[in-house]
């Protein structure tokens, strides 16, 4: 059972408590009427020290197409936050208005101390370089709906793989699935950190390689997850500038691509895969983000336990 649990990082859950999670969501996608008052009297609260945009408005949504209700806030400068308050104090008196919690923070770390002032579930959202729970659910959610399964996949990492939470929590789940190899494509500023290869080397049948080039990796890729170079990770504008343009995806570069390679973003979006992409069969990150929707529909309903998982 999940009732009540927090959700910090993907390791929380086991293999079999992902796959119920994913049968949750694809019965809810199937059948949503059926699930419209499955969290009838909850409350949602979402704390969002950082922007965003799909991660909070679809937590929200998945609220509200379960019979819930959401409060919160979309910036600190909204919380007392902003009059001095620590994240412990606002944590314990969030959980006294709220049956949930869900946080994006950017500091690492932060999640995890949030977990141990609440007395709801707290699920992170984001803990700034760190980890991005829910968003590997939503990717892994994608390619079982779009592939049939999450095995025997060769899968290409581009972009600010430095401080992209999201491709850290990705591809340390996928270790736990058989055959998987991924490959690293970043420019060596941003390059995966040593921790997650160390993580990974530590499987048996795990293999992986880095490289700073996209286009010789292409070909080898069964799914390409982009990512973009984020400005606000940065110290200085000049390395920003330096390096946001180090990888574009074109209709000229998808030509080297297999046909039937899958292409995911976290998004959003700046300028790393052209629009022209946009209709090309194989671009699947405007359907990862409404799977995005359902899987955290299942995940609250579980953890507010109307639906068993």
């Amino acid at each position: 059972m999940m009732k009540n649990r927090h959700l910090i990082e993907p390791e929380n859950l086991s293999l079999d408590e992902l796959e119920r999670l994913f049968d949750l969501a694809e019965k809810i996608k199937n059948d949503p009427a059926s699930f419209q008052e499955s969290c009838r009297g909850k409350l949602l609260a979402s704390l969002f020290f950082e922007p965003s945009t799909r991660t909070r408005l679809s937590f929200e949504a998945a609220m509200l197409r379960l019979g819930g209700s959401c409060l919160g806030f979309a910036e600190p400068a909204s919380s007392s936050t902003a009059k001095g308050e620590s994240l412990a104090d606002t944590i314990r008196t969030v959980a006294c208005y709220a049956d949930l919690i869900v946080m994006r923070n950017p500091k690492e770390g932060a999640a995890l101390l949030a977990s141990r002032y609440s007395d709801v579930p707290v699920v992170n959202a984001g803990d700034g370089g760190h980890h991005h729970p829910t968003q590997t659910l939503t990717d892994l959610f994608t390619i079982k709906q779009l592939r049939g399964n999450i095995e025997n996949l060769t899968i290409g990492f581009c972009g600010d793989l430095k401080f992209g939470r999201t491709v850290h929590s990705l591809a340390h789940t996928l270790t736990r699935y058989p055959n998987i190899k991924m490959v690293f494509i970043s420019p060596p500023e941003l390059c995966i950190p040593d921790y997650i290869k160390r993580e990974i080397n530590r499987v048996d049948g795990v293999e992986f390689y880095e490289t700073d080039s996209l286009d010789k990796a292409l070909g080898d890729l069964d799914l390409l997850y982009m990512t973009r170079v984020q400005k606000e990770r940065f110290f200085n504008e000049e390395d920003y500038i330096r390096l946001k343009d180090s990888y574009i995806l074109d209709a000229e570069k998808l030509e080297q691509a297999k046909k039937p390679m899958m292409i995911l973003h976290p998004l959003p979006r700046v300028n790393e895969i052209d629009i022209e992409i946009d209709n090309d069969p194989r671009a699947a990150y405007f359907k990862q983000a409404k799977y995005g929707m359902y899987i955290r529909m299942a995940l609250i309903a579980s953890l507010l336990g109307g639906a068993s998982c």
